[in-house]
């Protein structure tokens, strides 16, 4: 831990207080994947990590790239409601919402971008067959073939305004 950094306390859903911290996933190469939400410097204001800053992940297709869009826009409509709403906008309860609303989507992209990476990285007889079958089937079936597209995409869940292409 950089002694710059300090892990943010933050309220869960239940109440209780937790610590959040950078979070790894090990493979045998090294991290594959790590997500940090709710870091701050000290002496600073509270500031919001987005993009390669609070993940990476394995470069496959890009998935980086669309998750730091996500980020911002999704940071951007938490800040513009809270100054509607008149609350400090940088305040550490509207951070907390930004926070909240990304976790799922990131940690959920981590793991997947993390078993792809393993299932075409690996050498075995079975896992090619597997993968070549299952590359077979979505490509002949269009409605899973675009439910993967939106969903790389990042246009499947809880998708922020700007990202529908509405404004904030």
């Amino acid at each position: 831990m950089s002694r710059y950094l300090t892990p943010v306390s933050t309220a869960s859903s239940s109440g209780a207080s937790a610590s959040i911290s950078a979070r790894s996933k090990r493979s045998a190469r090294g991290a594959s994947f790590r997500s940090a939400f709710g870091w701050r410097a000290h002496s600073l204001p509270i500031a919001s990590l987005v993009g390669d800053a609070a993940h990476v992940i394995h470069p496959i297709a890009g998935q980086g790239l669309n998750m730091g869009l996500k980020d911002v826009a999704a940071l951007a409509e938490v800040i513009v409601d809270a100054a509607r709403l008149g609350l400090d906008p940088g305040s550490l309860a509207v951070l907390d919402r930004y926070q909240r609303w990304r976790r799922f989507d990131t940690m959920a992209m981590g793991v997947a971008t993390d078993g792809l990476n393993r299932l075409f990285s690996n050498q075995s007889d079975m896992l090619r067959l597997a993968r070549d079958v299952g590359i077979g089937v979505v490509d002949r079936l269009p409605a899973l073939k675009r439910f993967f597209i939106r969903e790389a995409a990042g246009l499947v869940g809880d998708v922020p305004k700007l990202l529908r292409g509405e404004a904030l």
